[in-house]
Order: C-alpha cells, then sequence, then structure tokens
C-alpha cells in the first residue's frame, strides 16, 4: 500500500481512530480548513462521557437506542475499560504498555502502512496475539506538535505509538476476560417472539472501553477521541476540520 493510496482512502474519512466504525446517516457539508490547535483545545474541554453520541454513531445499532441508553452505557463502558487498566497494571507490575504486551505474549509490529485500502486504520489488534501500529500515521502525528498550540493542549509527554499500542491492548485483554467482562456480556435484545429472542453484541462498548483504558494508561486528561481529528489531520485538514464539526455538534446536542 502506497502513501498515495492510504490518502486516497482517507477521503472520504470512513472510520474512527482504531476501527471501521462507519458513520451513518451525516452528511457533512464544506468545512473551511481551521487551526489545528483551535480545534484540539475546543475538543479537550468535552468530558469524556460526553463523547457519547460521536462514539455511538459509528455503532451499526446506533438507530435501536435513545440517547438515555447510550449515555448510561458510555460511562459503564468508560468505567469498564478504566477497571481493566489497573488490574492488568497490578497483574503485571507494570504501566509501560511495551512491557504489558511483552508480558502478555503479543507480538507487536510497525509496518508503514495497513495492508488494505478499504477502510482507514492507525493501529489495529488481530486476534490472538497480534497488534500493528502503523507508522507512517505515527511520524506525521509526531511533526505536528510543531503547529501552534498542539504540544500546550496534548503535551509534550503524549507519545502517539503508546496511546496507540495501549487502546490495543484492550482488545486483548477483552479477548482473554470475554467470559466475564462488562463489555462482552451487556447486549441489545434486537427481537422477542414468545420465548424466542435474538440479543446482540454492541460493538461501540468495546470502542468506548478501550479509549478508558489507554486514557487510564497513558494519563492523559482528555479523551482519546479527539485523536481522530488530530491523527487524520496530516492526511487532510479538511476531513479533520469536517470530524471536528461533527464531534462538537455532537457534544452540544447532548441530553
Amino acid at each position: 500500500m502506497t502513501k498515495e493510496v492510504f490518502q486516497r482512502a482517507i477521503h472520504p474519512i470512513r472510520a474512527g481512530l482504531f476501527g471501521n466504525q462507519e458513520t451513518r446517516g451525516y452528511r457533512r457539508p464544506y468545512i473551511p480548513v481551521r487551526s489545528l490547535g483551535e480545534m484540539l483545545r475546543d475538543l479537550a474541554a468535552i468530558e469524556p462521557v460526553d463523547w457519547y453520541s460521536y462514539a455511538f454513531s459509528r455503532e451499526p445499532l446506533n438507530g435501536k437506542l435513545k440517547d438515555e441508553q447510550r449515555r448510561s452505557w458510555m460511562k459503564k463502558s468508560l468505567d469498564c475499560g478504566r477497571e481493566y487498566a489497573h488490574k492488568i497494571c497490578r497483574e503485571y507490575q507494570t504501566e509501560d504498555p511495551d512491557s504489558l504486551a511483552d508480558s502478555m505474549g503479543i507480538t507487536i509490529t510497525y509496518p508503514e502502512f495497513p495492508e488494505k485500502t478499504d477502510r482507514v486504520l492507525f493501529a489495529e489488534f488481530r486476534v490472538p496475539d497480534k497488534i500493528c501500529i502503523y507508522m507512517d500515521a505515527v511520524k506525521k502525528a509526531k511533526k505536528l506538535f510543531e503547529e501552534p498550540g498542539v504540544a500546550e493542549i496534548l503535551t509534550k509527554e503524549l507519545d502517539i505509538r503508546r496511546l496507540l499500542l495501549s487502546h490495543e491492548l484492550f482488545h486483548s485483554v477483552e479477548e482473554r476476560c470475554k467470559e466475564e467482562i462488562y463489555t462482552k456480556n451487556e447486549k441489545i435484545r434486537l427481537w422477542s417472539v414468545g420465548f424466542f429472542h435474538n440479543d446482540s453484541n454492541v460493538i461501540a462498548l468495546s470502542e468506548i472501553a478501550a479509549m478508558g483504558f489507554a486514557q487510564e494508561i497513558t494519563g492523559i486528561r482528555y479523551s482519546p477521541y479527539l485523536m481522530d481529528v488530530f491523527l487524520v489531520y496530516s492526511y487532510s485538514p479538511e476531513e479533520a476540520g469536517g470530524l471536528y464539526e461533527e464531534m462538537m455538534e455532537r457534544a452540544a446536542n447532548k441530553e
């Protein structure tokens, strides 16, 4: 996959930061390019739980949910991620994501670009024990710290690679603890007829919990969801601006 192909794949952006979470029903108007520092400042001010509308907009079953349910599941999923961050760090006596991955027997690879061109990825967990961090995005992100206001908002201590790794580590933890972990056991009932019913997992819960896990491991004060804008910006400031507008609109319209 070449750099040019990756840039074409990112326009329009159809995935979230760490996975294929296609937005449904949202049509973005023309958005002027904004200052990256300005956008990050506004996004960093959004409380983690108030990202629920954006987080669930990437959920295939979103149309079956009400805002009250989305907000409740957002809080429970963030709490789940934070809880398991503490558990795994206690178990392996480290808060370093590289050490955690090594202790858990996870192989980490660092290709430049994803192999597939039908979706945009910056990192991914592959069952059962492999994490890929795509380095073209990481290298570009490091250069963005030179933009006015960026280092002040994100802090110079932020390590993008470690943040991506921390997020993907949760998916490994989730797979290992799938019998009891909240994100794998909370379900939505799709239909019920007499004694028969059909329950389904809610994909967004895993991604939300991974955000809480990554935030706890890295110690950042803002929600990792703003990384969607940050990482996309180096490929397409216009797409990043569109995501920013969507995020701000959804946060403002919360109940």
